[in-house]
């Protein structure tokens, strides 16, 4: 049934042929939360226990949670656009702190930052996102911390590279960039303290990173090469290691509880994908999903180093469509 017109003119019998149950509460959904407040209204009148969402789908494109991950020498928050599934990670080590993948406002993190007594000291993308706007460079000038970005020739703006290989050093924890070529050219993952994996759009939970949304059929097989050897390349690090992506298909709930798994489990859930590099290649190109909408204006501003002033829940709108599962 759709009553949203009806709803949008004031039809007080909007949901009459509504039937739902009286044992449990209602949230009433749309895009800005106007209509549906008026929805809400109606049913509490019907005697249910009838809330709506404030702000509406719009708001909750920015609502955010977080989840705490205790490792040896360091503590990982993971911040967690609920409504995006966007992954992006604050990882403090003594006194200081990295920002990996960025996709909230800077405020976010110097907040979370400042709760543990930790600065900022770098920060860092795993590679160039087409899905949501970086707000890596934003967070970097507000807190003074060095902006560290896969080496590649097409940002606009002043940052500092970093090649595979390379270690950076923020209290008593270590960072070593490990370069992950396929779903982008550029894509890099990051290894701390040997126990966790930061893998970007790379590898996922139960999935891996759709290669390179500008190319060609020719140019998606090669690139599903390139991330076949790149997976590898990480299923060669210890199997203890902890993956922890940068998207999640589903909306991360507020239970706390991180989104991570062992490197061990994934191996063995993409185990028929990686038997040989064609069967993997085969796999991929079968499993291509939609581009993401405006990735092109997203990726130009992401390229630029910009970030639109006002609202830019209509350009992020939508699920992320990086991953192939």
């Amino acid at each position: 049934m759709n009553a949203y017109e009806a709803l949008k003119h004031g039809d007080s019998e909007a949901l009459k042929g509504v039937d739902l149950p009286k044992d449990r509460p209602v949230v009433t959904v749309c895009n800005l939360g106007r209509t549906s407040l008026i929805a809400a209204e109606q049913l509490r009148e019907r005697g249910l226990d009838a809330f709506t969402l404030a702000g509406g789908m719009k708001a909750w494109s920015l609502a955010w949670n977080t989840a705490e991950i205790e490792l040896e020498k360091s503590k990982v928050w993971q911040v967690r656009r609920t409504g995006k599934g966007c992954l992006s990670y604050l990882v403090g080590s003594a006194s200081e702190a990295v920002v990996v993948d960025s996709s909230l406002d800077a405020a976010v993190y110097v907040r979370l930052a400042a709760e543990h007594g930790w600065a900022i000291r770098y920060v860092l993308d795993t590679h160039m996102h087409s899905d949501h706007l970086s707000r890596s460079r934003a967070l970097a000038e507000s807190t003074g911390a060095r902006l560290l970005l896969p080496a590649q020739g097409w940002h606009c703006f002043a940052f500092t590279p970093i090649e595979d290989g390379q270690t950076i050093g923020f209290g008593d924890s270590r960072l070593t960039a490990i370069a992950s070529p396929g779903h982008t050219m550029e894509s890099a993952c990051y290894y701390l303290d040997r126990h966790a994996l930061f893998t970007g759009d790379t590898l996922f939970i139960s999935g891996v990173g759709c290669p390179d949304l500008h190319a060609s059929v020719d140019e998606t097989r090669q690139r599903a090469r390139l991330l076949y050897r790149s997976l590898q390349r990480l299923f060669a690090l210890p199997a203890h290691t902890l993956v922890l992506p940068g998207h999640t298909s589903e909306p991360p709930a507020f239970d706390r509880t991180p989104i991570a798994e062992g490197l061990d489990s994934i191996s063995a859930t993409l185990a028929s994908w990686l038997h040989s590099e064609e069967n993997f290649v085969a796999a991929i190109v079968n499993r291509i999903p939609p581009t993401p909408p405006n990735y092109l204006r997203i990726a130009e501003l992401n390229q630029n180093g910009a970030t639109p002033e006002g609202d830019v829940t209509d350009l992020e709108a939508g699920a992320n469509r990086c991953a192939i599962s």
